[in-house]
C-alpha cells in the first residue's frame, strides 16, 4: 500500500522557518522523482519544488528560490522541504508527490498535505 505522509506544518510568523517532511512507503522511493506542491484557498495547486531520484538535481519555482530547499534521504524514504523567510503568501496546504519521470506532467502518488500558515 502506497503512502506519503507529510508532517511539519504549522503556524509561523513572517520571516520564520519550517521544515516539512514526507515519509514514503509501499513503493521504491529511490526510483521516483519527488515533488512538493501547494494550494492556497481559492487558488489552483502550484508546483513548488522537485528533486531527482539521486537527490543531485533540484528545481524550484521562482517565488521560493533562495528561501526554500528541497532534499531527500533515500535511506529513510523521506523528502524534505526546508522553508526559510516565510511570507504570508506562502500560506497553503503543502503536499508531496512521487513521479516515475523527471518533472512528469502527472505524478503517480500524492500525500494528503499539511497546512502551513504564515502570519504577518
Amino acid at each position: 500500500q502506497v503512502q506519503l505522509v507529510e508532517s511539519g506544518g504549522g503556524l509561523v510568523q513572517a520571516g520564520g522557518s519550517l521544515r516539512l517532511s514526507c515519509a514514503a512507503s509501499g513503493f521504491t522511493f529511490s526510483s521516483y522523482t519527488m515533488g512538493w506542491f501547494r494550494q492556497a484557498p481559492g487558488k489552483e495547486r502550484e508546483f513548488v519544488a522537485a528533486v531527482s531520484r539521486s537527490g543531485i538535481t533540484t528545481i524550484a519555482v521562482d517565488s521560493v528560490k533562495g528561501r526554500f530547499t528541497i532534499s531527500r534521504d533515500n535511506a529513510k524514504n523521506t523528502v524534505y522541504l526546508q522553508m526559510n523567510r516565510l511570507q504570508p503568501e506562502d500560506t497553503a496546504v503543502y503536499a508531496c508527490a512521487a513521479g516515475r519521470l523527471w518533472l512528469p506532467s502527472e505524478y503517480d502518488y500524492w500525500g494528503q498535505g499539511t497546512q502551513v500558515t504564515v502570519s504577518s
